[in-house]
């Protein structure tokens, strides 16, 4: 099995963070395209039947324009850092309708020092986070299945850097998962190792993280009436 990234890779992100201008960029555009969105296109392109095992509704998709990864290209329209450009390079693998509606999704990440692979969703809409909610304090075997299991804390972190400080009203404050009910991102991941990220083994740890990422998404597609 063939390796996807490599040194080049990581070595154009840790450069463009040290000259984040237009000009330095679009002079080095060919490595941005040889080194980190080709490869990582042909990832997605080979993630999505491993992906169609798990669900049916997501989609791994290497297109340029449409796919799952996001531009390198940062929206500075409404932004204090002007910078116009991502220190990385990521990638949404999205629910079918996610177009439609708001949905879950995988997420791939590849940042020298910070590569990361997860799921759920993040900086849902306050009616999003208030369904999620409920849904939880109505099916709470679920959410301890999906998000609580052993052998999934073990390997995945909620993220816990956005949360309320109290519970929200109108549910319990004695519910035994009241901290979850704090989060306003429901969001589990953990870290890839450069090592893992360059070598051949990363589509097999992908596949397997997709697999097991499958039940938490599953459930958060659940609580929003979404097919999985």
């Amino acid at each position: 099995m063939s390796a996807y990234f490599d040194k080049r890779s990581l070595a154009f992100l840790r450069a463009l963070a040290r000259h984040n201008e237009r000009a330095w960029f679009h002079a080095h555009k060919a490595d941005y395209e040889s080194h980190v969105r080709a490869p990582f296109q042909r990832l997605l392109g080979d993630l999505q039947p491993a992906l169609a095992a798990v669900s049916a509704q997501f989609r791994s998709d290497p297109r340029t324009v449409g796919g799952s990864l996001f531009r390198i290209q940062r929206d500075t329209r409404f932004a204090n850092d002007k910078s116009p450009y991502k220190g990385w390079q990521g990638a949404r693998l999205f629910h079918a309708r996610s177009r439609e509606l708001v949905a879950p999704s995988f997420y791939l990440h590849l940042q020298p020092g910070n590569c990361f692979v997860g799921a759920g969703l993040w900086h849902p809409d306050t009616p999003t986070q208030r369904r999620i909610r409920q849904f939880i304090v109505d099916n709470p075997a679920g959410w301890a299945r999906a998000a609580h299991a052993p052998a999934f804390s073990r390997r995945y972190a909620l993220a816990d850097d956005d949360m309320l400080v109290r519970t929200p009203s109108g549910f319990p404050a004695d519910f035994a998962y009241v901290d979850d009910l704090r989060r306003r991102n429901f969001v589990a991941s953990r870290a890839i190792d450069d090592e893992t990220m360059l070598g051949p083994r990363l589509r097999a740890t992908l596949e397997r993280d997709l697999k097991a990422l499958g039940t938490f998404v599953d459930y958060l597609s659940a609580a929003l009436d979404l097919e999985f």
